[in-house]
């Protein structure tokens, strides 16, 4: 297995990957250079590669043992593909910064959409994917079009490595008709409190009940760490939001998500709460993704029973097994009466 090597204290004190790979190309962009040289500062082992979608000789005895160090390996790359994808219910679109995710969350539906690429990928030419999302808002004016920065990926916990965001937010703060987004279970935001927004970007943190937390998010901030990161962002007076998912029924579920919201109302600003928005999404999975996870997570405490759950049909034809509606309609009405009766003034965007 590779070593791990010995960070150095640096700004870059978030993600250490064990293994870079490198698209020649890249090496002719300002940041992949920056890469290559904080990767070498590092002593972190680097090879090319023809493409950052082909990347098949990782090491590893086994399929776990692949999976597990390629979620350690990042790849530097050019995203040729600027047509971006649909991302609703969040946002029109879907802006390409990065691909994969360092942490290690149980029921993260990139475990299947990844498929058998669970590395990470960055990529450098973001002033062509800037200018493709100009494009995109200049097609709907007057309308505006907001952007989904962490569909594919955690941006957060790569901008220490990247800077991708703190570029994506400047170019936003100029846009009259539009808008970014993202989310995040990571706690990596200085870099992004002193710069302009303009009130452009809306910070979402990725918050649960301590009982999930502690056993599906191995490899991501802490709670209180996100609780800290997120009251920063609220006095840096950005739009503030959180995603309280998956909504996991488990034993104590009532006390957990009261605790989790009461939580919140206790660390963040007193004016926090206006312009707030929450997004509540149940647990879900389809047959897939449970024969995946209990793969590469074979002690998983998960439940994917699928005889206690719900086949609910998705928009692309294929369904998921979501809770029965009595379970779900408990979960909606107890967070969201939480949330009202901390957070008066805030708007719950949807429920799923």
């Amino acid at each position: 297995m590779l070593e791990r090597p010995a960070a150095k204290k640096s700004v870059h004190e978030s993600f250490i990957p064990e293994l870079v790979y490198f698209e020649p190309s890249a090496l002719d962009y300002p940041k992949g250079q920056q890469i290559m040289e904080w990767v070498k500062s590092l002593g972190i082992p680097y090879r090319m590669t023809t493409s950052h979608n082909r990347i098949t000789n990782l090491p590893g005895e086994s399929e776990l043992e692949q999976y597990k160090i390629a979620k350690r390996t990042l790849v530097v790359g050019i995203r040729k593909t600027l047509k971006f994808d649909t991302s609703k219910p969040s946002a029109e679109y879907a802006i390409p910064i990065a691909t994969g995710c360092m942490g290690h969350c149980h029921y993260c539906y990139l475990q299947t959409t990844l498929g058998a690429k669970p590395y990470i990928r960055v990529y450098v030419n973001t002033d062509e994917i800037m200018q493709a999302a100009k494009g995109y808002i200049d097609e709907r004016i007057p309308e505006i079009t907001r952007f989904e920065a962490a569909c594919t990926s955690d941006p957060v916990g790569l901008e220490p490595i990247t800077g991708s965001l703190r570029e994506l937010i400047t170019f936003m703060a100029d846009q009259e008709y539009g808008r970014l987004r993202f989310v995040t279970k990571f706690h990596y935001v200085d870099s992004l409190l002193d710069i302009k927004h303009n009130g452009h970007t809306r910070v979402r943190f990725s918050v649960n009940a301590k009982y999930v937390i502690k056993n599906f998010e191995p490899s991501t901030s802490r709670f209180e760490d996100r609780i800290e990161a997120a009251a920063k962002i609220a006095r840096a007076g950005y739009p503030l939001g959180f995603i309280i998912a998956p909504i996991i029924w488990h034993e104590g579920w009532q006390e957990g998500y009261a605790e989790l919201l009461s939580s919140l109302a206790a660390s963040l600003p007193k004016d926090a709460s206006s312009g707030l928005t929450f997004e509540l999404i149940q647990h879900r999975f389809t047959k897939t993704a449970k024969n995946v996870i209990e793969k590469r997570y074979p002690r998983t405490k998960l439940e994917m029973d699928i005889e206690k759950r719900k086949y609910k049909w998705g928009r692309w034809g294929q369904g998921k097994y979501v809770y029965p509606d009595e379970q779900a309609e408990a979960l909606r009405m107890f967070i969201s009466e939480r949330i009202f009766e901390h957070f008066e003034d805030a708007k719950i965007e949807y429920f799923t």
